[in-house]
């Protein structure tokens, strides 16, 4: 195969704002991924908690998607979607996903594997009521991942709605959104270094406890 688009192949960036090494990292990988977190913050990253979710369907399918990270707790970390989506279909046929933060401006990547498990309906009312009242009834207006005729069915739902709720602050959580909870079995964390001998430190869930190892670029 020859490469017929040598401006794309031209590309790249050579990565030098950091280091990570064995004596760096906290023995929590939860703990070291908050103080990424507060890092990425802190350094204006957009959208810090802009996070690739990964999937495989009943029939082994992958799909990724961008998604929002909303809390992190000892347990693991935590987003909110609509449970009839396509990635809620996919996390009910096989609860074992993949998520992927990239923040750019600190040359780093973290890459975390688990098992999904539900969030409290308790949590996932207080986190939806929350939410700005348009997004309220966004939640209510979309089945996410069908499909619809055209754009006005979905303007002419969200308009009925506000007619509905007008005067009322108080829109109601649907039953097929809420919240999961990514329980980690694996993280690595992956700091750019120069001439691509990047830093790569992994932790892996043996029992209760994590092993922390480093691995090749």
């Amino acid at each position: 195969m020859s490469i017929q688009h040598k401006d794309i192949a031209a590309i790249r960036q050579d990565y030098v704002l950091g280091s990570l090494s064995e004596s760096d990292v906290d023995r929590d990988p939860v703990h070291q991924f908050k103080k990424w977190f507060d890092e990425a913050i802190h350094s204006e990253v957009i959208e810090p908690n802009a996070m690739v979710l990964s999937t495989v369907s009943s029939h082994q399918l992958p799909s990724s998607r961008v998604v929002l990270l909303k809390d992190i707790v000892a347990e693991g970390l935590v987003f909110f979607t609509n449970y009839e989506s396509r990635k809620g279909e996919d996390m009910k046929a096989n609860p074992h996903v993949a998520l992927l933060f990239f923040w750019p401006e600190l040359q780093r990547q973290v890459r975390i594997e688990g098992v999904i498990d539900f969030v409290s309906e308790a949590d996932s009312d207080e986190y939806f009521q929350s939410r700005p009242k348009a997004s309220r009834i966004g939640a209510l207006a979309s089945p996410q991942s069908h499909e619809i005729p055209n754009r006005n069915f979905l303007e002419n739902r969200v308009e009925e709605l506000e007619n509905q709720y007008n005067g009322n602050d108080a829109v109601p959580r649907p039953s097929h959104w809420g919240g999961y909870l990514l329980k980690p079995i694996y993280f690595e964390f992956w700091q750019g270094r120069a001439s691509r001998l990047h830093d790569r430190m992994v932790y892996k869930k043996v029992s209760d406890s994590w092993k922390i190892t480093r691995i090749a670029p």
